[in-house]
């Protein structure tokens, strides 16, 4: 099963999450939900070298996917139709939301 870290206030993450919610092979996990989701992701973004580059740019890496394998990947379009259109959103630099 696939962990997909989203956010609510995050515009790219409620679209993956209301398209994804259905889905049982994947697991939403919503980090202002609870400190709890917060923490795990934290971990993960901390000990992931697939955030390296994420960081760079001044964002946080949600949507984020999180594979059984330990993989991770930020490629909306890998999971979801082509049609689906990202933004800047929760960029840290304030760019985004």
């Amino acid at each position: 099963m696939t962990k997909v870290y989203v956010m609510a206030t995050c515009p790219d993450c409620s679209e993956v999450k209301a398209r994804l919610s259905d889905n049982h092979d994947f697991e939403i996990v919503d980090i202002g939900e609870h400190v709890r989701n917060l923490k795990e992701f934290i971990r993960l973004r901390e000990s992931s070298p697939e955030f390296e580059s994420i960081k760079a740019i001044g964002s946080i890496g949600i949507p984020c996917f999180a594979e059984d394998d330990g993989s991770i990947s930020f490629d909306v379009r890998k999971y979801i139709a082509d049609d689906f259109s990202t933004g800047d959103s929760c960029s840290i630099d304030g760019k985004g939301c």
